[in-house]
């Protein structure tokens, strides 16, 4: 067997019951076999080894008091992955899904997109099995205190700056950061994704979903395409989903489709700016559902069908495609159905949307196709920029930080294409994206000796 064959031998043996984090650690090495030859270094330091096993696993039990009266207790987590090019980085999700093997996975891929920012910044990922679905602001805002009570002392500035992600938005982190600073007593850059009143980034909440839209802009200019005048699809409702739709209406698309966990709406005369505003107000403020937007717009739904397989059941037409949801949303079928729907680009919003056969229908029938790590770093980098902006005491114009977020998607799509030719694989932006983010890292460990 291969090095690479048997650290994932090893990962599956030792981390038996995570299927995700197989999945991430199967996905990201098998594409680093060109590395091994090149880089003999890194095979007698262990890099491969190593880099598989998070520096740290936090997990802590949460107990809070819900509007009843009752004590309720969730599990609590963070994995600090790897600092090897600066403090760790990455969200923290509230979804009943969560679970340690999903934290580790999360973590792991978070190490090499933030090392395709440029910017410096290690790998972490944390979270709870606490559903804030459903709950009132004054239980989300008590979990919230809960758990801060125990994670604040393994956070801080330059050691580990948490975000959002699922189920952590803007209310969320307000809680979270709240009680942080009421702890520590000090004002400073502990998590990202703020309001722009206590230290936020203008183009924060868009930056992940904007990102994603402008890297599959650069992939489609390698083939003269342009993005205005297409049909795109786009799966979630959340902040991903809704400012990828936003960018893609300002570029010319028309966008037909979104959903949540109950379903899929199909708007076949396409989303316009009054009707994302009614999604923005149904999702961020009243914490609706999907189907209502049906309702009010009298568009077809479909009930617990993903955006994927209604594609493949309707026979929608589809040029590009945002999978912004959840991890494993495309499987092998969607990806064929979107390759005969026309879909010649997909540009991944979400953690890991795609399995590993969807990937290969993908590449095996020459869609454009940029992986998480690489289309979805734009809401990490920003988190980046924000950081910034509080150690300078300063606040950048939207324009300012948004024409920043081009350049590092820009740099992003620049650095897969380079390095996949480096490695003989001229065009696959999935191998040019985990070896250009491994390189940086692996090259920084290396410096550090063995520790």
């Amino acid at each position: 067997m291969s090095v690479i064959q048997d650290v994932i031998a090893m990962v599956q043996e030792k981390d038996a019951g995570q299927p995700e984090f197989h999945q991430a650690v199967g996905e990201v090495l098998a594409t680093l076999e060109p590395t091994v030859d090149r880089h003999p270094e890194f095979v007698h330091a262990k890099i491969y080894e190593r880099i598989v096993v998070p520096d740290r696993v936090l997990m802590f039990r949460v107990p809070w008091v819900d509007d009843d009266g009752e004590v309720q207790v969730n599990r609590g987590f963070r994995v600090q992955f790897n600092n090897a090019i600066g403090p760790y980085k990455g969200g923290l999700r509230f979804h009943p899904s969560v679970n340690l093997g999903i934290i580790k996975f999360l973590g792991f891929e978070q190490i090499f997109k933030n090392s395709l920012t440029t910017l410096p910044m290690g790998g972490a990922k944390g979270g709870s099995d606490f559903d804030p679905k459903g709950k009132s602001d004054m239980e989300v805002m008590r979990f919230c205190q809960a758990f801060m009570r125990e994670l604040y002392r393994y956070i801080g500035p330059d050691l580990d700056v948490p975000a959002g992600d699922i189920g952590v938005g803007g209310r969320e982190i307000g809680y979270l950061f709240g009680y942080y600073k009421k702890l520590v007593n000090e004002h400073h850059c502990v998590l990202t994704g703020k309001g722009l009143e206590y230290g936020g980034s203008l183009i924060r909440p868009e930056a992940t979903g904007y990102g994603s839209v402008y890297f599959a802009a650069e992939m489609l200019a390698t083939r003269s395409i342009d993005v205005r005048g297409t049909a795109a699809a786009v799966s979630g409702s959340g902040n991903v989903a809704q400012y990828t739709v936003e960018k893609l209406l300002q570029l010319g698309a028309t966008v037909t489709t979104m959903s949540d966990s109950n379903g899929t709406i199909v708007d076949e005369q396409g989303f316009d700016r009054e009707k994302l505003d009614y999604i923005l107000q149904l999702k961020n403020l009243r914490r609706g559902r999907i189907s209502e937007y049906s309702e009010r717009y009298k568009v077809p739904y479909f009930p617990t069908k993903s955006v994927w397989d209604v594609i493949r059941e309707q026979g929608l037409r589809v040029d590009l495609a945002f999978p912004s949801a959840h991890e494993n949303e495309i499987d092998a079928a969607n990806a064929a159905a979107l390759v005969n729907s026309g879909c010649c680009c997909v540009s991944e919003g979400a953690n890991m949307p795609s399995t590993l056969e969807a990937i290969k229908v993908f590449q095996e029938n020459n869609v454009l196709y940029g992986p998480a790590k690489a289309a979805n770093a734009g809401g990490v980098a920003t988190s980046g920029l924000e950081m910034s902006q509080n150690s300078m005491r300063l606040s950048w114009s939207r324009e300012e930080v948004d024409q920043r977020l081009q350049g590092i998607m820009k740099n992003i799509h620049r650095s897969c294409l380079q390095a996949a030719e480096t490695y003989g694989r001229k065009g696959d932006y999935l191998m040019g994206a985990n070896i250009a983010g491994f390189v940086k890292v692996a090259n920084s460990m290396l410096a550090y000796g063995i520790v």
